[in-house]
């Protein structure tokens, strides 16, 4: 059978920029997948997506005209319904005969099968292949039903076909109204209808700047090239996407040689969703605004602008920025001198709302945190930061035994009961996302210190998966608080996450505290930490440690696991719950370790069995050994070894020397071996029985310090 490629395009209006990527994709993976379901395209078709700001299309190869016949076994009926007492068709068998297209004549035929439950009659026919009309027809109504639309409109047809149709009545719902549907089937048009339209072989280019407007497609495959060189449009996300990048690259090099784009993936993919034909521009702002801090100017350019700010080598803003547009004027100084000129009001409100926010001091503004509601079962902003103060002192107090630090209480403390004040600032209203950044800045210019300025800005770090941790040990213990009092309070308060939904960011405030306490090498315990966190609420909250524990070990595990390490080892050092979180990553390393030893998998094997037998002991079995009782020679022999090896590896456990204190261990095979090959454990004897017991808890206790080896057995 001949295959031939096959090209589907719906032509739209401006498509949502954010959701742009994702319908694309959408559109063409769901529409392959169909086809080559339905076995009109092979398994190994390639689908390539296109998407433009005014189109969703598809290009598949290896489509057929017409599906292939299959053989197909339909269950008709049990038997004992199918055929009477001699062995006859009954009239309920000839009738479901009737209705697939057959009769009495083909009963000889039925096979007899067990269906599960009991005998029933199967019928083999041929079932004609679907031809590529009704296929294509299937896969682009679902195409279009599994659209990840974020918001859908309704709008009426103006025009189109059959009885029921009514211009200005017939409503479709769709993300955006179409007006378009190519359907190419090599250069033959497959007829097939979506959305009030039938499908041809027309498309539109650049709204202005298309070299023939309707764009008539030659086949399947002319479609890219058709559009580039007559629609003025580069139709391949992707294929504009790369092409930005590289103009955006040589712009940038064009306006400094040392200069270079903001790098914003986010913000690349939204641009990359609003041109068809881009041009990337270089503009200027004046200087002075540079006074305002460059973390403003460059939000207001790339949220509210799209424009891609030039950093110079050190990282520093420059007054040049890079222009996306969406033509090529022979002269391009109209296009530029109107967006310099409308990036100037922007940025003099960015100027304007610094200025005015550095005419109140942070400190002034504690009072208004009170007046700011955080949660209704959780009070104010206010009542928050004295929370995050109590929380961060009890921390302090706590690091402070080892570290010492005689200005740590107090600059954590004024760090804490300020970091939330730039929540009322003007710049923070306008710009949410420089909560904290805002606060760095106005703590300088209020003359608090840069120690306490880098606090409050680095308290919401980390705020992603990979950022930055706080710069010092200040900042470290405010953010932790921070993370620390919403984890509690909204764990105490019954908000936990489900499923897909966590509205307060749970999970990484919990991967914060992780990082933190393992990044920065902090000694602190992590439930008794949790319990103390959950005092500071008083009777608010329900303690919630055990559950917001098992939470943040889950956390932890998952994080190991993305990191490289196998479950099994993950299992084995997380199984006994390490409450100083800074030693998992050692712990991990020795466990590895301990797994490459040729004694490591007996000895695994052995541990797991010493476990299960003292589980099924009456009764608590205290590690403890008389040696007077030790009767077997295996016994006294594992005693003895046991009494040489446990120091060295108890003394390197205590020392953090994990890797060197599993190691020791591996001396205990051999005896381990010999006493479960020569002594009863379950003996007659009381006494015997429970001492060879507090032997196997004293083997247990030792062998299980840094991990639970038994979770390293196959």
């Amino acid at each position: 059978m001949t295959t031939k490629n096959l090209l589907v395009e719906l032509f739209v209006e401006e498509l949502p920029p954010k959701a742009l990527k994702k319908l694309g994709e959408s559109f063409a993976g769901t529409l392959a997948a169909s086809l080559q379901a339905q076995g009109l395209a092979a398994a190994d078709a390639v689908a390539t997506p296109y998407a433009s700001p005014r189109r969703l299309a598809v290009h598949l190869t290896g489509v057929a005209s017409r599906a292939a016949d299959r053989a197909v076994q339909q269950k008709l009926m049990p038997v004992a319904v199918a055929l009477d007492a001699e062995g006859r068709p009954t009239p309920a068998l000839l009738k479901k005969l009737a209705a697939l297209g057959a009769d009495a004549s083909a009963v000889p035929e039925l096979k007899r099968q067990t269906d599960g439950k009991a005998e029933a009659l199967f019928l083999d026919k041929l079932m004609p292949g679907a031809t590529l009309a009704e296929g294509l027809q299937k896969a682009l109504d679902e195409a279009i039903a599994k659209l990840p639309i974020p918001k859908v409109m309704s709008y009426q047809l103006e025009s189109g076909e059959g009885p029921d149709f009514r211009p200005g009545w017939t409503t479709v719902h769709f993300v955006r109204p179409a007006h378009g549907l190519v359907a190419l089937h090599g250069a033959d048009v497959v007829p097939v209808a979506a959305l009030g339209l039938q499908s041809g072989r027309e498309t539109h280019g650049h709204r202005f700047e298309a070299a023939a407007d309707p764009v008539v497609l030659q086949d399947a495959d002319a479609y890219a090239g058709q559009l580039e060189r007559e629609g003025a449009v580069i139709a391949a996300f992707e294929a504009r996407r790369a092409e930005i990048a590289r103009q955006l690259a040589a712009a940038a090099a064009q306006a400094g040689s040392e200069l270079q784009p903001v790098r914003d993936e986010a913000l690349l993919d939204e641009v990359t969703a609003l041109v068809e034909r881009p041009n990337v521009l270089v503009g200027r702002f004046e200087e002075a605004f540079l006074e305002v801090p460059q973390e403003c100017l460059i939000l207001t350019m790339k949220a509210n602008q799209k424009y891609f700010p030039l950093l110079d080598r050190a990282g520093k803003l420059t007054n040049k920025f890079l222009i996306v547009s969406n033509i090529r004027p022979e002269d391009p100084s109209a296009v530029i001198g109107g967006n310099e000129r409308v990036v100037r009001p922007r940025l003099a409100d960015a100027k304007f709302f610094f200025d005015q926010d550095r005419k109140k001091t942070l400190e002034s503004r504690v009072p208004g945190l009170a007046k700011v509601v955080y949660h209704g079962k959780l009070g104010t902003q206010g009542e928050r930061m004295e929370r995050v103060r109590a929380i961060a002192a009890a921390l302090v107090a706590e690091v402070g035994k080892e570290l010492g630090c005689e200005r740590l209480p107090v600059e954590v403390d004024t760090a804490a009961r300020l970091a939330k004040t730039d929540l009322l600032t003007d710049m923070v209203g306008e710009f949410p996302e420089l909560q904290g950044i805002m606060g760095g800045y106005y703590a300088r210019h209020d003359g608090l210190g840069e120690k306490v300025a880098q606090a409050i800005e680095d308290h919401y770090k980390p705020r992603f998966a990979g950022d930055e941790l706080p710069r010092h040990l200040g900042g470290a213990i405010v953010a932790l608080a921070d993370k620390l009092e919403t984890l509690v309070g909204l764990f105490g308060i019954g908000q936990l996450p489900s499923g897909d939904k966590d509205p307060f960011a749970l999970r990484r405030h919990a991967l914060g505290v992780i990082r933190i306490l393992t990044e920065q090498r902090l000694s602190l315990e992590l439930e008794p930490t949790l319990r103390a966190a959950a005092q500071v609420f008083g009777e608010r909250i329900t303690d919630p440690t055990p559950a917001l524990s098992d939470f943040i070990y889950e956390r932890l595990a998952g994080s190991l696991r993305e990191q490289g390490y196998s479950a099994q080892e993950v299992d084995a050092v997380l199984a006994l719950r390490p409450q100083r979180l800074r030693e998992v990553g050692e712990r991990l390393a020795a466990v590895r370790a301990f797994a490459a030893l040729p004694e490591a998998a007996a000895l695994a094997a052995a541990n797991k069995r010493v476990g299960n037998i003292l589980k099924k002991a009456e009764g608590a079995v205290e590690p403890r050994v008389d040696a007077a009782l030790l009767k077997e020679p295996a016994e006294a022999a594992l005693a003895e070894a046991l009494a040489r090896v446990k120091p060295r590896a108890d003394a390197a456990f205590e020392g953090g020397e994990y890797t060197e204190s599993l190691r020791a261990l591996a001396a205990l095979r051999e005896p381990v071996d010999a006493f479960f090959d020569g002594v009863m454990v379950n003996a007659e004897d009381a006494a015997l029985r429970a001492n060879r017991l507090g032997l196997l808890a004293t083997l247990h206790a030792a062998m299980n310090r840094v991990a639970d080896l038994a979770r390293l057995a196959a």
